[in-house]
């Protein structure tokens, strides 16, 4: 059996497909997948229209034949599968939360965001702007798209005073950012995406062989979460133009999922937390108890 994987060429992308291909039997070709938030860059996410910004066109190579399996960060995924494809794993998910880097120079002692008073906070995210705001009203946010280099090296050039990233990418990708400090932030002052930090294995629903390879990979706990993660996004119509966070945890009672919504500019955050043993029942649940607080999109 000869496996070809599929996925996108950032640095991040590739050290994912690469944890994929030395743990799965047959792996022989990484097949660099260009897509439509590739291609454009100089657009924030809530200004996007559609889904799958960063796997349609991977998840149409699948389709094809061109590829076997895909790999993709798990929060890129819509909601909805695409017809004739299949998760056949989530892996054992990395770190869930976020960090924010900072310029030495902008450092402060400052609560629960460490930075000096009018900071300059590059993210393009609407969930990480929301939470910001909600806590540090005198921070400028700007848009901020690209991949971990990209920021990276504008937030060197000084085009920014503090990024915010995927505690799990920059775990993944080991690249050396001492120059600047780097606090995790804790999730009870910013939910993560649904499903960040995991990674969802793709295939087609008819490829007995190659599902069978990557299920070996499969982590249950980890599924389950990202599961009762993504049910509560789907509730409000999923996708990244939604100041929505969430996060589970498999407890003795369960799967807990704390969630949020927001208002775009953090003015008013509706975050609630819910107990079940089904993670769509636990999503549909979470989504009930907020909107009966009053949060809608």
């Amino acid at each position: 059996m000869k496996i070809r994987i599929g996925t996108r060429g950032s640095d991040l992308a590739m050290s994912q497909a690469r944890y994929a291909a030395e743990r799965i039997e047959g792996v022989t070709e990484i097949v660099v997948i260009k897509t439509k938030g590739d291609n454009i860059q100089n657009v924030s996410f809530d200004k996007m229209e559609g889904k799958g910004f960063f796997t349609k066109e991977i998840e149409e190579a699948l389709l094809e034949g061109r590829i076997d399996l895909a790999v993709h960060s798990l929060k890129d995924l819509p909601t909805e599968s695409s017809a004739g494809l299949t998760i056949a794993a989530v892996p054992a998910r990395e770190d869930a939360a976020d960090v924010m880097l900072v310029r030495k120079e902008k450092e402060s002692a400052a609560l629960p965001f460490p930075l000096a008073e009018g900071a300059v906070v590059g993210t393009s995210s609407v969930r990480r702007l929301a939470q910001l705001k909600c806590n540090r009203h005198d921070l400028e946010v700007k848009a901020l798209r690209g991949n971990v280099n990209t920021r990276l090296r504008r937030l060197r050039e000084g085009l920014y005073d503090a990024i915010i990233l995927a505690a799990a990418g920059l775990k993944r990708l080991e690249y050396d950012f001492s120059e600047f400090s780097a606090r995790v932030i804790p999730v009870d002052v910013m939910l993560p995406a649904p499903g960040q930090g995991a990674l969802a294995l793709q295939v087609r629903e008819d490829d007995t062989a190659v599902r069978e390879a990557a299920a070996r990979l499969h982590d249950h706990d980890s599924f389950l979460c990202v599961s009762a993660e993504r049910a509560f996004l789907k509730e409000f119509g999923g996708g990244c133009h939604i100041p929505l966070g969430a996060l589970a945890l498999i407890t003795p009672e369960g799967i807990s999922l704390d969630g949020l919504i927001a208002s775009p500019d953090g003015s008013v955050i509706y975050r609630s937390t819910v107990t079940g043993t089904d993670p769509a029942e636990v999503g549909a649940k979470l989504a009930e108890v907020i909107r009966k607080k009053g949060g809608q999109v």
